[in-house]
């Protein structure tokens, strides 16, 4: 056990006995990290906000057995702009909910931090694209090894006649693989998809009001499947 220095995204945190609590952050090189961050519940605490979730923190870490202490904190990139409305909260929330979901202990988790921050980044700057949602999805998808098939079908590898999906066959399908299971796609939502799943997060194309709300429940469901739960911070949608 020692001092380390380490930097991290804040996912979520929760209280800890009385005035303590445990903060769930994402770090590039340690991956999921659980600290604690003692005190910081008394209204003289000198961490004040700087551990809300979204935050893009500096920290001076005490190793422990269970939790790492937080000893110093300090304010990297807090992304204000992003909490302004409901529709930056919920697609910020969307966003960490999957990175807290598949990040990893004691690992390295670049490429998924990376692309949280752009993702966070991509919010502050201005109001939610319509599919910035779904386009992240597609991206945490390939970074945890699991894209869909999207130019090609998950069965044979043709690529044309991709009518259908599959989200237990791993993506679009051609008429001759399709399966039991397979849900059939509007012309044109397939390649839909690929373009967001390779467009730059800060950078979408325009979007098309005729495919950006099938995009995010193809994606959305595909995510689910494949995590075994339900995306909370999306219900709100649901209503």
């Amino acid at each position: 056990m020692g001092i380390i220095a380490e930097q991290g995204i804040v996912l979520r945190s929760f209280p800890f006995g009385e005035a303590d609590r445990v903060v769930i952050l994402l770090s590039p090189n340690r991956g999921k990290l659980r600290t604690v961050a003692k005190g910081v519940r008394r209204t003289k605490s000198r961490f004040g906000g700087r551990l809300e979730p979204f935050t893009h923190v500096d920290l001076v870490l005490y190793e422990g057995r269970n939790l790492d202490t937080i000893t110093q904190v300090s304010i990297i990139e807090a992304f204000p702009a992003l909490r302004s409305d409901l529709d930056r909260v919920v697609a910020a929330g969307t966003m960490v909910e999957v990175a807290d979901a598949v990040a990893q202990e004691n690992e390295s988790e670049v490429r998924l931090f990376l692309l949280l921050q752009r993702g966070l980044k991509a919010l502050d700057a201005g109001p939610v694209h319509p599919d910035l949602v779904p386009a992240f999805l597609l991206k945490a998808a390939a970074v945890i090894g699991m894209a869909p098939a999207l130019t090609e079908c998950a069965g044979c590898g043709r690529s044309d006649d991709l009518g259908w999906f599959s989200f237990s066959a791993g993506g679009a399908l051609c008429g001759r693989c399709r399966t039991a299971g397979a849900y059939s796609l509007r012309d044109g939502l397939v390649d839909y998809l690929a373009g967001l799943a390779a467009a730059d997060l800060g950078d979408l194309p325009a979007s098309d009001p005729g495919f950006s709300g099938e995009a995010l429940g193809v994606a959305r469901r595909f995510m689910e499947y494949h995590l075994e739960r339900k995306l909370t911070s999306l219900a709100v949608l649901d209503g």
